[in-house]
C-alpha cells in the first residue's frame, strides 16, 4: 500500500472529539448524507428503493481503539466490489481480482478485504475509513471548539491507472472537503458545537446504544463507548476494581 499524492486540508469549528464520534458511528450516514445515497447513487445505476440497511459489526480493539464493519454497502470499491456505472468489462476484472484474493488469503479474508466497508479508530485521533475508498484522516485541536483536519488516500502500489482513477474519484466524491459527505458532517458538527455551547441543561451526551447487546452491530455505539472509556481513564485515572468480597 502507499499514500497517493495529494492532501486534503480543512478545518471544523467544533471540538475534535465530535469528529471521532462522527467518523466511527454507523447510523448517521443515510439520514445525514441523503443526497448521496438517494440522489447520486441512483444516478450511477444503484437502485436503493429497498433502502440501505446498516447492520455489520462493532468491535473494541482495546486501549481506546475500535472498528465497525458493514458488508456490501451499495457503493463501489476498486478492490473488488463492482457497480453498474463502471461497465461490464470492470465486472469481469473485479470477479478475477476477487478470485486472486481468495487464492492468496482464503475466501473469508478475501471477502473482508473486497466487500466489507470498515471505519477504524486508532486512539485518539487517527481514522482509517476503508469504505468506497481508503482514507487516512487525522485531526488536531487548535482550540476547544476548533480543529484542523488532514486526509490522504491510500491505495495498492500495483494498482492500474484506471483503478487508481476510480479510487481517487471515490475519495473526492464522498469524503473530499467538497464532496457529498464531508460538508454535511462539518455543518452538523458545527451545529452540535453551537448547541452544546448554548445550554447547560444537559451535562453529557447519551452514548448507550447497544450497551447490553452481546453482539453489537455497526449502528450501536460500542466503538464510541470504547473511545470515551479510554479517554476518561487517561483524564481521571482508572476506575477502582471492586473485590468479590466487597461486591457481595
Amino acid at each position: 500500500m502507499e499514500i497517493i499524492g495529494g492532501t486534503q486540508v480543512y478545518s471544523i469549528r467544533s471540538n475534535w472529539k465530535l469528529l471521532v464520534e462522527n467518523s466511527i458511528d454507523g447510523y448517521h450516514a443515510v439520514p445525514t448524507h441523503k443526497r448521496y445515497f438517494m440522489e447520486f447513487l441512483p444516478e450511477v445505476g444503484i437502485d436503493l428503493r429497498a433502502g440501505v440497511r446498516i447492520q455489520g459489526y462493532a468491535k473494541s480493539l482495546g486501549n481506546g481503539h475500535a472498528v465497525i464493519g458493514n458488508p456490501e454497502l451499495p457503493v463501489g470499491r476498486p478492490v473488488a466490489q463492482w457497480i453498474p456505472s463502471w461497465g461490464e468489462a470492470k465486472r469481469v476484472e473485479m470477479d478475477a481480482k476477487l478470485k486472486q484474493l481468495e487464492e492468496r488469503f482464503g475466501p473469508k479474508r478475501a471477502y473482508e478485504i473486497a466487500k466489507v466497508h470498515r471505519n477504524l479508530l486508532i486512539f485518539p485521533n487517527l481514522i482509517i475509513n476503508d469504505i468506497m475508498s481508503t482514507t487516512i484522516r487525522t485531526f488536531f485541536p487548535a482550540a476547544p471548539d476548533y480543529m484542523e483536519v488532514t486526509a490522504w488516500a491510500l491505495g495498492p502500489k500495483e494498482e492500474s491507472s484506471e483503478y487508481r482513477a476510480l479510487r481517487l474519484d471515490n475519495f473526492l466524491t464522498f469524503l473530499g472537503p467538497g464532496g457529498y459527505a464531508t460538508p454535511d458532517d462539518v455543518e452538523m458538527l458545527e451545529e452540535c458545537q453551537i448547541g452544546f455551547s448554548a445550554t447547560r441543561e444537559v451535562e453529557w451526551s447519551d452514548i448507550s446504544r447497544g450497551m447490553l447487546e452481546k453482539n453489537p452491530i455497526a449502528s450501536d455505539e460500542l466503538q464510541i463507548q470504547t473511545f470515551w472509556r479510554r479517554w476518561n481513564e487517561l483524564v481521571n485515572g482508572p476506575r477502582p476494581v471492586r473485590s468479590a468480597r466487597k461486591a457481595a
